[in-house]
């Protein structure tokens, strides 16, 4: 029973991931290019500077800040989730027994910190688009949280793809 929920709850969140990536992300993308003025974003960067950070805020104008601090608060605080979700599900599915008589089903913890550091990430560049132009220290510290964000995404996709081969390969071996 216990196998059939969790292979439910992947079903699930690889479902709300998907339409996430269809639809949801290119209207958000659309709908912030149109407001901001720009395609630039501290989220999307894999590192960026403060002073960047401020470039970024400078050309956002009023209206494209305030729209950003919304949007951070509103559809990223969901995205993370949605992301987060999906690879917790799907890693601990993949990794949920020994391999080699190694356990590694801690990976899943991987995108709970990925998540953690875009939610921090969220709040730092929120705060500095509230206090444009105002200098603040925050803004040295979230091209970091960026950073790290997308190098614990990254490795979680990484655990995603390497625990499907290893799923594959037994399956190939015996062809």
């Amino acid at each position: 029973m216990v196998q059939k929920n969790n292979l439910i709850i992947l079903l699930i969140t690889t479902l709300v991931f998907l339409a996430f990536m269809i639809w949801v992300l290119p209207a958000v993308s659309e709908t912030t290019r149109e407001i901001t003025g720009t395609t630039l974003s501290p989220d999307t960067s894999f590192f960026y500077t403060a002073e960047t950070l401020y470039q970024i805020a400078s050309e956002y104008g009023p209206e494209g800040r305030s729209y950003y601090i919304r949007s951070r608060f509103t559809f990223d605080v969901i995205w993370p989730i949605v992301y987060g979700a999906f690879l917790i599900s799907a890693i601990s599915m993949l990794f949920k027994k020994p391999i080699r008589g190694k356990d590694y089903h801690f990976l899943n913890l991987l995108p709970v910190f990925g998540i953690i550091f875009d939610f921090l990430e969220n709040i730092g560049a929120s705060f500095v688009m509230f206090r444009y132009p105002e200098m603040t220290i925050i803004a040295n510290w979230t091209p970091y949280f960026t950073l790290i964000k997308w190098i614990f995404i990254y490795a979680s996709f990484a655990c995603l793809l390497i625990g499907l081969l290893l799923k594959l390969a037994p399956n190939f071996s015996r062809q």
